[in-house]
């Protein structure tokens, strides 16, 4: 069997990464909120799994105005979740179990009550002035440029006291750090120094390519909105109606991973995941931050956290990664804290959740790069329906209702059907509701259930760890007339072939002359019968075999 040893540099090469959201995951102190401690004795769950690792989101002292993502002490933990020593404890289980620890690393922005803000809003001649994007107004008072808010509106917000506007990706209150200034990039790999000598195996970099503007704060011209183009970015938020070539994406974004690196290479069998969102330039990008050996490990983009779930599509995507990240490496997701839950995304019927949950793993455990998953998609959870008044995320309240936000991908964790609020915490009421539709895939319900989701996850992912191939080998597509998905993997002589029918109808896959032996090679919960060199697959089947 193949794992991720301790002193193996490239653990995260085709590595498992298991997401979790810690506002979400266990409560142990009837807040109704999660907490580390709630992670630690979840752990042995978690390794149950056969993940090779952890990504926590944002644990750090916030004033949470954008769930933890706008961090007031990049070195502290918020009394919300624990204690600096809660994160130890968990880091000491972690490592009995064999689980490595990824955290979540927001270093283009901080809090508008970070200490440094605090500072460099004071004056224009204190020893942090430099440190945010400031910039004056035009002669007629309004902002220096068009560039515009993810999370809406002008990216920039006047400050009376500088009597300037800073500058602003996300909420007003997450302003941008300059990253032009030596000392900001200094003071941020100090943070990441802390983390580094605290033990954590890697960072997960959120938006990874924020990090500079254009010093000449350039406006960026219009685009022509892609209904095609996935990802946060809708057609009903303005911010997709920008070609973002200055306010991201910066060239001098390269030295500065670089920096990174050469602190992380200082440490044995670290990690990073860069989050890119770029449009339809994120491959690009990606590539450009993962080439060599001396910038980023790996990137993740939003090219599979679609509603399309055909052939077609991931064929597509895989496709381009493969003739753009030629010396890259890539980390794969159908789902994560910030996009609809995938099985809701995918399936068109209820009757269809279970099956295309099934399918997804079975699809994305094949595939080359690492993957990503999500807490709760191993039980096959759909998004939560919300009310308005259940909302927390300023992105959902903000655009409702034509957007409805990232709060139905991250109510609570389901444990124990029978226990009030499916054992996520003794309080009387969460931080966000437990939808009964999700309550009743609760994981005590599924842990002997042969053929649950949650088990099936297990095998499939004991079947990528037992074949190499899948880890890191080539992948070539075979092409078919057919609606089918169909590659190789192949490593050390090792050749494996799979055909994934991906629709709603039976399909026939007649194999190809070139493959003279076939040795087939069931995949966890799919066994379609080949007779005279024809699979009959049914819908949402998958094949295997050796060639």
């Amino acid at each position: 069997m193949v794992t991720a040893q301790n002193g193996d540099p490239n653990w995260w090469r085709g590595a498992v990464i298991y997401q979790v959201y810690p506002r979400s995951f266990q409560d142990t102190n009837g807040d109704g909120i999660g907490d580390i401690k709630g992670i630690t004795s979840r752990l042995p769950y978690i390794a149950s799994l056969g993940v090779d690792a952890i990504w926590l989101s944002p644990f750090f002292t916030s004033p949470m105005a954008d769930m933890g993502y706008d961090v007031a002490d990049y070195c502290n933990v918020d009394p919300m979740f624990g204690t600096l020593s809660d994160f130890d404890e968990m880091m000491a289980e972690c490592e009995r179990l064999g689980l490595k620890v990824i955290i979540d690393q927001v270093i283009s922005h901080t809090s508008d009550q970070h200490p440094w803000f605090i500072e460099s809003r004071s004056s224009r001649t204190n020893p942090r002035s430099d440190w945010y994007v400031w910039a004056d107004p035009k002669p007629d008072g309004t902002p220096p440029n068009n560039w515009l808010s993810i999370f809406g509106g002008p990216g920039w917000e006047w400050d009376g006291i500088r009597k300037q506007y800073y500058m602003h990706n996300f909420l007003l209150s997450q302003p941008d750090l300059n990253f032009h200034n030596p000392d900001v990039q200094d003071a941020m790999l100090a943070t990441v120094k802390f983390w580094l000598e605290r033990g954590v195996h890697g960072f997960r970099l959120d938006t990874v390519n924020y990090y500079f503007h254009d010093k000449q704060l350039r406006p960026n011209p219009p685009v022509v909105y892609d209904a095609n183009t996935t990802g946060l970015e809708t057609d009903t938020n303005p911010y997709s109606m920008q070609s973002h070539l200055y306010d991201k994406s910066q060239p001098e974004n390269i030295e500065f991973l670089k920096r990174l690196r050469s602190l992380l290479d200082q440490y044995d069998c670290r990690t990073t995941v860069g989050e890119v969102g770029d449009g339809d330039r994120s491959l690009t990008t990606l590539a450009i931050y993962t080439s060599g050996d001396d910038k980023l490990h790996m990137c993740y983009t939003f090219d599979l956290l679609s509603p399309r779930f055909t052939a077609k599509h991931i064929r597509g995507v895989i496709s381009r990664c493969q003739e753009i990240v030629t010396n890259g490496w890539v980390c794969w997701a159908f789902s994560n804290h910030d996009v609809v839950r995938h099985v809701s995304r995918f399936m068109q019927t209820p009757q269809e959740r279970e099956p295309i949950a099934r399918l997804a793993i079975s699809v994305l455990s094949t595939l080359r790069g690492s993957i990503c998953l999500y807490q709760g998609e191993e039980l096959g959870l759909p998004e939560a329906e919300l009310s308005f008044e259940d909302l927390r995320d300023p992105y959902g309240i903000r655009f409702w209702p034509a957007f409805k936000g990232r709060d139905g991908c991250r109510t609570p964790m389901v444990w124990d059907a029978k226990k009030s609020l499916a054992g996520f915490s003794e309080a009387t009421k969460a931080w966000l509701p437990v939808p009964p539709e999700q309550a009743v895939l609760a994981v005590d319900g599924q842990q002997d259930i042969e053929q649950s989701v949650l088990n099936h996850y297990r095998r499939t992912l004991e079947f990528r760890k037992r074949h190499a191939v899948l880890l890191d080998g080539d992948m070539t597509f075979v092409d078919t007339a057919a609606d089918l998905l169909v590659f190789v993997r192949e490593k050390q002589g090792e050749r494996l072939l799979f055909v994934f029918n991906l629709t709603r109808e039976a399909q026939d896959y007649g194999l190809p002359a070139e493959f003279t032996e076939v040795s087939p090679q069931p995949m966890p919960g799919y066994d379609p019968p080949l007779s005279d060199r024809t699979v009959r697959l049914g819908a949402f089947d998958v094949f295997c075999a050796k060639v």
